[in-house]
């Protein structure tokens, strides 16, 4: 199982990596979900993501997550870059998270594009007892021509890939669902945003929020992630995160 992941996650690469776009430029993610934009060619992206756990667990200690990130554009359509993931509820479990993104429909006059791309989660620490993962999706996203607020609809399918029978820090939710987004622009420089995993599963949230244009190409986003298992039980609920995070293209 272990060579078939590895063999199936380098062919995605070669296939992202050969087959290119047109030009475009925006964040990569709307909260959690990656969007059908990419980063221009010769352009970077860097970010710099924080979870907080609210309400805090009964009992133990409360979980923060930070996730600096860097996306470059590679080419027409095609952008590269790196998460590097904190998890810390007392001790720290750090993951390297590699990921590459290609938009192969690229419609601007009807307001519709389409991307594929795959993350990899390989552990930096306690590597005897955290397994890699690997999350590979597709999507398309609708932007309605309405004036200058028109929102735009992303939804597709992702599938992650692990080892066989492992339940380390993924959990033992689905390993396949869907991704759904919505973004509503109520001014020049502000807009309604959410996002959503389905599953109950390491990725399974849903996330509503505001987003903010800032100067300097800087972008500014504050949601609040609500985990698809919060209604199971008591203790449940808590597994929720206010989510902030600043972009900047440079």
């Amino acid at each position: 199982m272990k060579t078939t992941y590895k063999k199936l996650f380098a062919l995605a690469i070669v296939m992202l990596i050969a087959l290119g776009g047109q030009l475009a430029m925006a964040q990569s993610t709307i909260f959690n979900i990656p969007t059908t934009d990419t980063v221009a060619k010769g352009k970077g992206y860097f970010e710099f993501d924080y979870f907080g756990q609210m309400p805090k667990p009964d009992g133990v200690k409360m979980t923060n997550i930070f996730v600096p990130r860097a996306i470059v554009g590679l080419g027409p359509n095609l952008e590269a870059g790196a998460n590097f993931g904190f998890y810390h509820a007392g001790s720290t479990q750090s993951f390297f998270e590699p990921d590459i993104k290609w938009r192969f429909v690229n419609m601007d006059d009807k307001g519709l594009a389409a991307s594929v791309g795959v993350v990899a989660y390989t552990p930096m620490n306690n590597r005897d007892f955290v397994d890699s993962a690997g999350l590979f999706y597709g999507n398309i996203s609708k932007k309605v021509k309405s004036g200058n607020y028109g929102p735009r609809f992303t939804a597709g399918p992702y599938v992650i890939a692990t080892k066989e029978n492992s339940a380390t820090f993924l959990g033992s939710g689905p390993r396949a669902g869907a991704i759904v987004g919505y973004e509503q622009p109520i001014a020049s420089k502000a807009s309604i945003v959410a996002d959503w995993y389905s599953g109950k599963n390491f990725f399974g949230y849903f996330t509503p929020g505001l987003s903010f244009t800032l100067p300097g190409n800087g972008l500014f986003n504050i949601g609040y992630s609500i985990g698809n298992d919060s209604w199971a039980n008591s203790n449940a609920t808590k597994n929720r995160y206010l989510f902030i995070y600043y972009g900047v293209t440079f």
